[in-house]
């Protein structure tokens, strides 16, 4: 009964980190350092544009689409 004590002590602390060192990894991929307000916005404004764009280009190829 101990070892299985000793490795949960060991473990659950190592994958609570493990977590936590992903989840900051992941967010700071996200961004660059140094981006500002101004750039998030352009940024958001060009996933805007381009999901504007792929609604109007499924629109125009709906009968292609359908034929797959």
């Amino acid at each position: 009964m101990l070892p299985v004590v000793i490795f949960v002590a060991v473990a659950v602390p190592l994958v609570v980190l493990g977590f936590l060192a992903t989840r900051r990894s992941r967010a700071a991929g996200e961004h660059r350092a140094g981006e500002t307000d101004a750039d998030r916005r352009r940024t958001q404004q060009e996933f805007e544009d381009a999901e504007r764009y792929q609604e109007q280009w499924r629109e125009e190829h709906k009968h292609d689409l359908d034929r797959l």
